[in-house]
């Protein structure tokens, strides 16, 4: 279960930080998008409009830019399963990414060194990311993912204006530069920020729709970040939260490196 657990979250915590704070097979489940009927009391602004609000409520470009790495810790709870750990993630521009999340004792490891993707757990050792796992996790690497969008995505409709549960949002359909299928990204019509993301993520035990709900977001150096954040995935329902963050700490790039298989004795 542990094991499950990570490999759902490790490509989780990638895309929250990447997708929403600078910021696909057949689903195995469907996560609901909608609570209500569409909301069409307001002109709905075009797609550029919604990205460039959404830029400009993150903070800017010229304050995302600023920044060339971050290191954040935090907290992971999963109420089903009666456990608790910690989550540590190192993120370098212009694409490297390290997390690390420590449940009962047992690290987890999911890196992107720019070019290669790999997981690290206690059962199966080290292992390299390859196809559309690979393409995922080097969208989720990109530091700069807001400032990028027309290169990660490939396409970008809007859906239209919906409900989601007390608040209304722009749903847009947002299809990778690799092909696949597409992600949902869900911008409030208030704030202008994503609130909601709807993926299909592949990972080693098959395909899985995943969704991240972000809530309390709070100014850090200049740009909004969510300090909690509810994911699901599977059978997997867990929630984030934030207790650290720190900007332009300076990083060695081997600590974002495949880490060399333990030859058993």
């Amino acid at each position: 279960m542990v094991k499950r657990l990570f490999l759902v979250c490790g490509v989780g915590l990638i895309l929250s930080f990447c997708a929403v704070a600078q910021q696909p097979g057949q689903p195995a489940k469907e996560v609901p998008a909608k609570s209500a009927a569409p909301d069409t009391a307001t002109p709905t602004p075009s797609v550029d409009a919604i990205l460039n609000r959404y830029l400009e409520a993150l903070g800017g470009r010229a304050a995302l830019e600023k920044l060339t790495s971050r290191v954040t810790t935090g907290t992971i709870d999963v109420p089903a399963m009666n456990i608790s750990g910690t989550i540590e993630i190192h993120e370098k521009a212009p694409n490297r990414i390290l997390s690390v999340v420590t449940i009962s004792g047992a690290a987890f490891r999911q890196g992107f060194d720019g070019f290669v993707g790999w997981t690290d757990d206690p059962e199966n050792g080290v292992r390299e990311q390859t196809g559309a796992e690979l393409y995922e996790a080097r969208r989720g690497a990109d530091f700069y993912h807001p400032l990028n969008l027309g290169k990660i995505y490939s396409k970008l409709n809007l859906v239209g204006q919906e409900k989601l549960e007390d608040r209304s949002v722009y749903e847009v359909e947002a299809t990778p530069a690799e092909g696949g299928d597409p992600d949902r990204l869900y911008f409030d019509t208030q704030s202008g920020l994503v609130t909601r993301v709807i993926t299909v993520r592949h990972l080693p035990q098959g395909v899985s729709a995943f969704r991240e709900d972000f809530e309390d977001f709070r100014d850090v150096d200049g740009i909004k970040l969510p300090f909690t954040i509810h994911q699901s995935g599977g059978d997997s329902e867990f929630t984030i939260k934030l207790e650290a963050v720190h900007h332009n700490v300076e990083m060695d790039d081997a600590q974002f490196s495949k880490p060399v298989a333990k030859v058993p004795e």
